[in-house]
């Protein structure tokens, strides 16, 4: 399908069954914590799923490309970037399954039927807005929490996922405390927690959470994930993720 592009805007492989997604060069580019948490849900055959912050829809073309999900729905606030993923949606002829939404997950509920979706995502921005110069920027929108905090993805997630559903988040390890405290307070409870480093012998620098609504108090640690070896390579983990085709239970 022949999708128009902008002056800045590119076509990125995503290297899975043909998929393809809009890029702007000088916006804000999916990264590897992208694709992990693509990769961490777990989604089963027929499922709703929520992606918020969608950004520019990496997440719910990923999980549309890697699971057998019925509807996905991407929510993202800036109205250009939502733009651009709804093109990234119909370059990849996934009208009937995957849907972006353009509205502000504060009010999402508004929007989106509650307690209705089986898997909720969110990639949300990991930094706080202290100091922000400009919070128009489309770079520190999504890096930092200028239109949204920690808090409101976690009351959004709750509202949207039905009882005994899954939240699941990558966040920075240094907020461990505040997703588990503010994930207890909407009825979220952490179940499952793998930390991220970049390589061995450094300190993780992203974490993936899973979340069960109403799910009963019982935490497991799954071993750590290296992005890269000693080598400066990627690791065998990251090579197989990246190729891996199905994604959780279907």
């Amino acid at each position: 399908m022949e999708i128009p592009l902008k002056e800045t805007e590119r076509i990125d492989d995503l290297q899975l069954k043909g998929l393809k997604l809009i890029q702007d060069k000088n916006g804000f580019c999916f990264g590897v914590d992208a694709v992990l948490l693509a990769n961490f849900a777990k989604v089963k055959k027929g499922a709703n799923v929520a992606d918020l912050g969608t950004g520019t829809g990496i997440i719910p073309i990923l999980i549309a490309g890697k699971s057998e999900a019925k509807n996905i729905v991407g929510v993202e606030i800036q109205e250009d970037v939502y733009e651009m993923a709804t093109r990234s949606v119909k370059l990849n002829s996934l009208e009937d399954r995957v849907k972006i939404i353009n509205t502000d997950i504060k009010t999402v509920d508004k929007e989106l039927e509650i307690n209705n979706y089986h898997v909720v995502t969110s990639n949300p921005p990991y930094m706080h807005a202290d100091g922000i110069k400009n919070p128009n920027d489309k770079k520190a929108i999504s890096r930092h929490e200028v239109k949204c905090n920690l808090e409101d993805v976690i009351k959004a997630a709750s509202r949207l996922v039905m009882p005994r559903g899954k939240f699941f988040m990558i966040h920075r390890p240094t907020r461990l405390v505040d997703i588990i405290t503010l994930g207890r307070k909407y009825r979220l409870e952490p179940k499952v927690i793998q930390f991220v480093h970049p390589k061995p012998k450094k300190a993780p620098n992203l974490v993936l959470v899973e979340f069960v609504k109403d799910g009963k108090p019982e935490l497991k640690i799954l071993d750590p994930l290296y992005v890269y070896g000693e080598d400066g390579e990627y690791t065998k983990e990251l090579k197989d993720i990246y190729s891996n085709e199905d994604i959780g239970e279907i």
